[in-house]
């Protein structure tokens, strides 16, 4: 059941499955509100049905960040109700290479959600948040490091690193503090929905490249979500917290 506790409402973008929806559940934990926003009807019903049979309070729209149309009249819904929102957790993302010989649309694919539909969220939902409200864009470690093909993820995310300082400076005025996470290594797989649900065999080598001891979980997301979105995060704002065990840190030599 969820704890007692002032209750907030909370926007969680891509919140289905993946660490989206290890992020609406905490939330949800916590006695908050929680509005998924997801663009695969099936995971955000399944999403929606768990919440609410764990007693939390849960609501879906089937929204793609990356139209613009369909943005606005999620929120355009948000305002019917008469919601106001405490916090935004902007995930939605896609993630696929992109080689150079790749056709642009793939580019546009990856660019249109990760980075261009976060900044949509924000620019149509933001009115809508009270002071004291917090935005968490969902960035990667991807935005510091790479491999090969990766240009189009990890431009987008370095790019959600710039607009997030950028947001936090414009939105501080109104009380509404702006911060990003980059996750490092998360295993996923069990928080996918249940028709793409696969185990993934990690090796004692996945975990090992983490000084942490192990490969990242959604849960370890949702954590740093909480925190931020609390009266504890109050001084923190433009800031990005890397939560990745320590992975980006670690220097690896060849053998």
């Amino acid at each position: 059941m969820p704890q007692t506790g002032q209750t907030r409402t909370v926007l969680v973008t891509g919140g289905g499955q993946g660490i989206g929806a290890a992020v609406a559940e905490a939330f949800a934990a916590k006695g908050d509100r929680v509005i998924i926003w997801e663009k695969d009807g099936e995971a955000a019903a399944e999403r929606v049905e768990l919440i609410r049979n764990r007693g939390g309070e849960c609501q879906v729209m089937v929204v793609d960040i990356s139209r613009e149309d369909e943005v606005k009249a999620g929120v355009q819904r948000l305002i019917e109700q008469g919601i106001t929102i405490q916090v935004i957790v902007n995930n939605a993302g896609v993630s696929r290479p992109t080689p150079l010989a790749a056709p642009m649309s793939d580019w546009d694919a990856v660019v249109n959600t990760n980075l261009r539909g976060q900044y949509l969220v924000v620019k149509y939902a933001a009115p809508l948040m009270s002071r004291g409200g917090a935005i968490i864009n969902i960035a990667s470690t991807r935005a510091l490091m790479s491999e090969p093909d990766w240009h189009a993820y990890a431009a987008a995310k370095g790019g959600l690193l710039a607009l997030t300082h950028s947001l936090a400076v414009t939105l501080g005025p109104q009380g509404i503090r702006v911060n990003a996470i980059s996750p490092g290594w998360i295993d996923v797989s069990p928080w996918q929905k249940r028709t793409n649900r696969q185990p993934v065999q990690l090796r004692d080598i996945d975990h090992a490249q983490h000084p942490a001891g192990r490969v990242g979980r959604p849960e370890d997301i949702a954590a740093a979500c909480l925190f931020l979105a609390s009266p504890e995060a109050g001084f923190i704002t433009g800031a990005n917290l890397v939560v990745d065990g320590g992975m980006t840190v670690k220097m690896i030599y060849a053998e």
